[in-house]
C-alpha cells in the first residue's frame, strides 16, 4: 500500500526552542518545492521511548536529535550505525519502512564537509591537528579526522581525563596535551580545532594562548554564536584559514533531508543566509 501522507520530520530534545534546524529544514522544503513540514519537539524524558515509537504512525519519516538525548535514543534504536556507535552518540534518526528505528550520527560529516569548502586547500596529511576540548562533539570530530588520514591529533581539556578517554577509545594517532600547555603545540599544527562552548555567547572566553598560530594553518570553531568569535577572529589576523562554526551544523543536517525528503540540498550562501535570519 502506497503511503499518500504529507512527510514530517522534526528535531526532539529539551529545551529545543533554540534550534535553528527547523529554519534551515524549511529553507530546503521551500527551495526545492517539496511536500513536507519539518517542527521542533520538546520531549519530556519519561516519554522519549512513547514519542518514538509513536512518530511513524504519525507520518513522521526521521528526526533530528539535540541535548539531551543524543546517547539515551540509541538505546531506543533498533539499528545503530558503526560511527554512531564509535561517536557513542546519535544526531540523526530515520524510521524505515519495515518498521524498525535507525539512529546515525552525521555530525563528523557535518565537520569534514565544512572544513572542505571553507578551506577547499586543507590536506588531512599535512601535518597534526590541535583539538580542544573532549566531549561528545570532539568524540565526533576525532572520528571523522582519523577516518580522513590526519597522521596525529593532540587533544587538549580543561579535564585531563576526558581527553585521556578518547585516547583509549580512539588509539594511539592521539596524544593528550595539559590544558596550560595547549597553546604550545598550535605552532606545528595543520589545523586548530575548538569544540569546547568556550567563546560562545553567554559563556567564558577561550583563553589558550593563540600566538603559536601560524598563517596558513587552517582554524575552526564548532561555536557559531557569534559567527566570529576570537579564535577565530585572532586566527585571521594572524593569517590563518579560517572556517566558522555554521557550515558544520548545516553540512550535518544534509544526509537526513536527503533520506526524509528524497532530494540532496545544495549548501550555498542563500542556505547560511536563511539560517540566519
Amino acid at each position: 500500500m502506497t503511503d499518500h501522507r504529507i512527510p514530517l520530520a522534526g528535531v526532539i530534545g529539551s529545551p529545543v526552542a533554540h534550534s535553528r534546524s527547523p529554519r534551515l529544514h524549511g529553507h530546503w522544503l521551500r527551495q526545492y518545492g517539496l511536500a513536507g513540514f519539518y517542527v521542533p519537539m520538546d520531549i519530556a524524558p519519561e516519554k522519549l521511548e512513547t514519542a518514538m515509537r509513536t512518530m511513524p504512525d504519525l507520518g513522521f519519516v526521521g528526526v533530528n536529535v539535540t541535548i539531551p538525548y543524543k546517547e539515551k535514543v540509541m538505546e531506543i534504536a533498533d539499528l545503530v550505525s558503526d560511527r554512531a556507535t564509535l561517536i557513542g552518540a546519535a544526531n540523526t534518526i530515520i524510521f524505515r519502512k519495515d518498521g524498525r528505528i535507525h539512529a546515525d550520527n552525521t555530525d563528523g560529516y557535518g565537520f569534514l564537509e565544512n572544513l572542505r569548502q571553507g578551506a577547499p586547500d586543507w590536506d588531512p596529511t599535512a601535518g597534526p591537528a590541535v583539538l580542544l576540548g573532549a566531549g561528545g562533539a570532539a568524540r565526533a570530530v576525532v572520528a571523522s579526522l582519523l577516518e580522513a588520514g590526519v597522521p596525529e591529533i593532540l587533544i587538549s581539556n580543561r579535564t585531563r581525563m576526558r581527553a585521556e578517554k578518547l585516547r583509549e577509545d580512539f588509539g594511539s594517532r592521539l596524544r593528550v596535551v595539559e590544558w596550560v600547555h595547549a597553546g604550545n603545540v598550535m605552532e606545528d599544527a595543520a589545523l586548530v580545532v575548538n569544540s569546547t562552548s568556550l567563546g560562545m555567547v553567554g559563556r567564558a572566553e577561550l583563553r589558550v594562548p593563540l600566538d603559536g598560530l601560524k598563517p596558513g594553518t587552517v582554524v575552526t570553531d564548532l561555536v557559531y554564536t557569534p559567527l566570529q568569535t576570537r579564535l577565530l577572529r585572532v586566527a585571521e589576523e594572524q593569517g590563518c584559514t579560517c572556517v566558522d562554526g555554521l557550515g558544520m551544523l548545516i553540512h550535518q543536517a544534509v544526509p537526513g533531508f536527503e533520506r526524509w525528503f528524497g532530494q540532496r540540498p545544495e549548501v550555498d550562501e542563500s542556505t547560511r543566509a536563511a539560517i540566519l535570519g
